[in-house]
């Protein structure tokens, strides 16, 4: 189907200014495939100014030159555009430094402070991202701010990127805001979530409030419920002990998921910035009610198949406990306590090894109340609107409509609008997005403390109860869409998981 594009007028992007943009755990897989192929395209698309430094720290015996050679080969390998004789890659390169620096060396983030002094001529503007392990982080804060990174004198600033997961429970995700919040000021802490970043997602805002037609009927009244699913084909591949240590609900739920279902039933913000956006957020996660035993369960992936090829299963990977009880799925239902979504049940589902990588939004509405067309032929007709995140990122609405012909035959047809199709522009990569974002000072994309330890207080419980009993983990083929009992989820509520 096309659609006809009108673009509005455009939002003026903020003034450039040089900042160090320092990356701890460079030479990880994250900074290789999302992190310095991002700040390439923000720097030939000309977002970033001319005197951005791009600081590489790792435990590595480089120098400024063999970093170089180390981005430009990560670039040729998933940058799109990547030419190594450009111009763009030579001015590029010429902002690329590197410190090599073990992350227990206190000595060393002196060396670090030294080295960006040298190179910030234009007042001290920092980013710091870490890309490492989640337990080195408060390690890290303590060197940054005992080496005096973490504050400077006005017009300078210090942010800090931190990846997901943020802690493990309610309580250490506590104590490392703590932490982060003794060394930077709320404003300049970055909890990422890379979901928050696509196009997709970020349409959301302008699909639920830029149109009038869909805030009359996004509520309890008309709304029967909501489905996410988060689905990955890919195993824990060479991830066994990040993985054992985290989990599908920690690795997916508590972020992913919760953060979708907020931009989903987020009331109206006073204002578009990121304070009013962040608190609205906020209000969902934190009327989340408590999860019951029997609303939420966990699987494993036993051998099975990924096309046509034989794949292990989770017990048999590399690195992994031969009697594991990690989940690598989840399935549930979730209750939002407002007057706007009092008594929707939010059903989601995550997992590693299923048939299909998409991450969808299905808001399924109610079924008029008068079936007039019963006795017609053809399938029940649902409305229902699909968000999907990617891959094919864009929105499908499905209704009935009557078949060609004498009789009165229905059959389910559908809407779909495709950003590739409808702007046939690629879409920026999420991380480009957030690290624009960071470095322009707009922490709207970013999830607050409030947030993490919100989503916490009802997945903690779960994730206690699990520890305390291996009972209740079920299995499921490699391959498939997970164990039955997620099947029996809903169909207990007379309802079934959206077709993907």
């Amino acid at each position: 189907m096309d659609f006809t594009v009108t673009t509005g007028a455009t939002q003026p992007e903020p003034p450039k200014v040089p900042c160090a943009l320092v990356i701890f755990g460079v030479a990880g897989d994250l900074s290789r495939r999302k992190l310095l192929p991002s700040l390439f395209q923000l720097w030939r698309q000309g977002h970033l100014h001319p005197a951005t430094s791009i600081v590489g720290v790792a435990r590595r015996e480089w120098g400024d030159d063999a970093f170089r050679d180390e981005v430009r080969e990560c670039l040729s390998e998933f940058a799109a555009g990547f030419e190594v004789g450009s111009d763009e890659w030579a001015s590029f390169a010429a902002r690329l430094f590197f410190v090599a620096l073990d992350l227990e060396d206190a000595q060393g983030f002196h060396r670090l402070a030294s080295r960006l002094a040298a190179l910030s001529t234009d007042g001290q503007r920092y980013v710091f991202y870490l890309s490492t392990p989640p337990d080195a982080i408060a390690t890290v804060v303590d060197h940054i701010e005992s080496a005096g990174l973490a504050s400077s004198p006005e017009p300078g600033w210090h942010r800090i990127v931190v990846e997901k997961p943020f802690g493990h429970d309610l309580a250490s995700s506590q104590a490392l805001n703590a932490r982060l919040l003794r060394a930077f000021r709320e404003e300049r802490v970055y909890r990422i979530d890379h979901y928050l970043g696509k196009e997709s997602v970020q349409n959301l805002l302008v699909f639920r409030f830029g149109n009038t037609i869909y805030e009359s009927i996004w509520n309890r009244r008309y709304v029967d419920h909501v489905q996410i699913t988060v689905a990955e084909t890919l195993g824990v591949e060479t991830r066994g002990p990040f993985y054992e240590s985290t989990g599908a609900l920690r690795d997916i739920v508590q972020n992913h998921v919760i953060q979708l279902m907020a931009t989903v039933a987020m009331e109206p913000p006073s204002s578009l910035d990121a304070r009013h956006v962040r608190l609205e957020k906020v209000k969902v996660a934190e009327a989340l009610r408590p999860i019951a035993a029997e609303d939420i369960l966990r699987g494993q992936y036993i051998a099975g198949e990924h096309g046509e090829a034989p794949v292990p299963g989770y017990r048999e990977e590399s690195r992994v406990a031969p009697t594991s009880t990690t989940e690598t799925y989840v399935a549930g239902k979730l209750f939002i306590d407002t007057w706007r979504w009092s008594g929707v049940p939010f059903y989601f589902r995550t997992g590693k090894r299923l048939p299909k990588r998409v991450t969808e939004v299905a808001i399924h509405f109610k079924e008029p109340p008068l079936a007039l067309f019963r006795d017609c032929q053809g399938t029940p007709c649902r409305n229902v609107l699909a968000i999907r995140i990617q891959p094919n990122e864009g929105i499908a609405l499905s209704f009935a409509a009557k078949t060609p012909g004498v009789s009165m035959d229905i059959a389910t047809v559908e809407m779909d609008f495709r950003y590739d199709r409808a702007f046939r522009q690629p879409l920026s990569d999420a991380y480009e997005t957030l690290l624009l974002d960071v470095i322009q000072g707009d922490s709207m994309l970013f999830a607050p403390a409030e947030m993490h330890d919100a989503a916490w207080r009802v997945l903690t419980p779960v994730l206690t109860a699990w520890a305390a009993s291996s009972a209740g983990l079920a299995f499921y083929r490699a391959g498939t869409w997970g164990p039955a009992e997620a099947d029996e989820l809903l169909i207990r509520d007379g309802r079934e998981w959206h077709s993907l």
